[in-house]
């Protein structure tokens, strides 16, 4: 399987099958995190409580965890295109099993199964992405692709919530189900096909795992995840013992809107300097949690923290995906989903111990999260050592 394009491929960027990518990306991401923003209305619909609406957030990312190493092993050998297509349409289907069932464990269940096809589909689009062009364009590539994520965490709580209260939560489900209608039609059209894995050329997952540089790759995905979302989580309660909740909505909007930005210059630096990348985004990170532990009560400090943490924020996903990549050359399908488990397997975790800390010792809560910001620092050298010498 090449992952880079041959030699004397125009040095172009390929967008329309790019943006095609990242609008299933933007998709994925939004279907995730949507139901943060309507949980009361959901709930009460749903005759549950808004912690049991709640796991329909949980159960996505936990179920993207745990199988999107097994099912991307499973279809390895499918034409991309071909289940790039299948699984667009399972988000047509999913959304729409949650926007007419009056049942909440038939709602629960297509969660899981939208959980699973996110998790083939964010292995998926990292490599198509990267094999569209040469190897030295292959980070900006990634970068495109992957800009559906910060969209879908800048606009999909907002815009979930806003429409909620418009025209009823199921409706915001009909819609991500009708986006992804005519998405079906612009990956047809103008994604290329690419050749799936051949049996013979398979890597067992404990090779995979034996790749120099892998495994301090997802030790290091992991601190910076469970950093991230341990903090995250728990923003509310953060701003609320500043004194300043009701800047929360202003602190995340402008978290959202600088996660694009990062994503840009990640793309801009990511393929000359991987390793200040890497170094940058934990080493901003860890700086604006101290700073808001240190001076969060006044506003300015609250608000510029939390601007430049989503700029490190933005890009930190698709440099991982990168380096990972990198790392893994022909075995990188496989390898990315680990990446992907990695990641959302600290999802859940972060917001557990976060949980665990905001109960015990709230204060500390971004010292916590600044400390585990320092596995990254220290493994980033030797990741993208390894990432150089496999390139």
């Amino acid at each position: 399987m090449n992952l880079a394009a041959p030699p004397g491929r125009a040095t172009k960027l390929p967008m329309p099958a790019l943006l095609a990518l990242a609008t299933s990306v933007f998709l994925g991401c939004l279907t995730e995190v949507v139901p943060a923003g309507i949980l009361l209305p959901a709930s009460a619909d749903l005759g549950v409580s808004p912690s049991a609406a709640g796991q329909l957030v949980t159960v996505y990312a936990i179920t993207t965890a745990l199988t999107s190493v097994p099912l991307t092993a499973m279809t390895a050998g499918v034409p991309r295109k071909k289940l790039m297509l299948a699984l667009v349409a399972g988000f047509v289907v999913t959304n729409l099993v949650v926007a007419v069932s009056p049942w909440f464990a038939l709602v629960l269940l297509a969660r899981v199964v939208s959980g699973a096809v996110t998790g083939v589909l964010w292995s998926l689009v990292a490599n198509y992405a990267m094999r569209l062009v040469p190897v030295e364009r292959s980070g900006r590539a990634l970068a495109v692709a992957m800009a559906g994520t910060p969209v879908g965490f800048a606009l999909g709580v907002p815009a979930g919530a806003a429409l909620g209260d418009l025209v009823g939560w199921r409706w915001v489900f009909v819609v991500m189900a009708l986006i992804a209608v005519p998405l079906l039609w612009w990956v047809a059209a103008v994604v290329p096909p690419l050749d799936g894995e051949a049996r013979g050329t398979r890597a067992s997952l404990r090779t995979v795992l034996r790749t120099p540089g892998l495994r301090p790759l997802l030790a290091l995905v992991i601190a910076f995840s469970l950093g991230h979302n341990l903090f995250y989580t728990y923003l509310g309660p953060v701003y609320a013992r500043t004194g300043h909740a009701g800047l929360l909505s202003t602190g995340l909007l402008l978290f959202g809107l600088a996660t694009v930005a990062g994503l840009w210059l990640v793309g801009v630096l990511l393929d000359r300097h991987p390793r200040a990348v890497l170094l940058c985004c934990a080493a901003t990170a860890a700086c604006c949690f101290a700073a808001l532990a240190i001076g969060g009560r006044d506003v300015g400090v609250l608000l510029v923290a939390s601007t430049l943490w989503g700029l490190a924020f933005g890009g930190a996903p698709t440099s991982f995906q990168a380096v990972t990549a990198a790392l893994a050359g022909r075995t990188a399908d496989t390898a990315q989903s680990l990446t992907i488990a990695s990641w959302n397997g600290a999802v859940a975790g972060g917001a557990l111990a976060g949980g665990i800390v905001l109960g015990g010792a709230p204060a500390a809560l971004p010292w916590v999260a600044a400390a585990l910001m320092a596995a990254p620092l220290l493994l980033a050298g030797p990741v993208t050592a390894s990432a150089r010498r496999a390139g």
